[in-house]
């Protein structure tokens, strides 16, 4: 007669919740790289301040109420787009939005210092962001204030590395 046999286990140890931050917040930045390449530019006039600033723009939302901390869904329900996610992952979830004004993402973090740490990861690559409780936004930056104005936040400029596009 046949006997089934139970599982095998497996000997390898979960990977701990830092080795998964190492890996996957790098891996989200190089997932942004080609929005913010394509889709960056900014405001030529703006000055380059260094390190992170957050305009003066406020975190109201009127149409918005309280947000934050939302997923991915309610984001993107609130500026009216059907999201498709894109990563599942412990540390974050990230789904696109593709509308007529132009493409963005929202991402969202089960923790806020995982957010702070994907921004820091994205500094590298410069642009401006939406961020908010647990989230940020990703979209050209002239999308940004419309976008805030639904969802609250604030846009954050961050710095990136290396020789800035505006040098004469």
């Amino acid at each position: 007669m046949f006997q089934q046999q139970p599982h095998a286990r497996s000997n390898r140890r979960p990977l701990s919740r830092a080795h998964r931050l190492r890996t996957a917040a790098p891996a989200a930045a190089l997932v942004v790289l080609p929005l913010v390449t394509a889709c960056g530019g900014g405001d030529d006039a703006e000055p380059a301040a260094g390190g992170r600033t957050a305009t003066p723009s406020g975190s109201a939302a009127p149409a918005a109420g309280v947000v934050a901390p939302a997923k991915v869904e309610v984001i993107a329900g609130l500026t009216g787009c059907k999201v498709k996610i894109r990563t599942e992952a412990d540390e974050l979830r990230e789904g696109v939005c593709h509308t007529k004004k132009g493409d963005y993402l929202i991402t969202t973090f089960p923790e806020e210092k995982l957010k702070e740490t994907w921004l820091e990861s994205a500094g590298v690559y410069g642009g401006k962001y939406l961020v908010g409780m647990r989230w940020v936004v990703s979209a050209k930056p002239e999308m940004l204030e419309p976008l805030r104005a639904k969802l609250g936040g604030t846009v954050r400029e961050l710095q990136g590395i290396g020789p800035s596009a505006n040098t004469s």
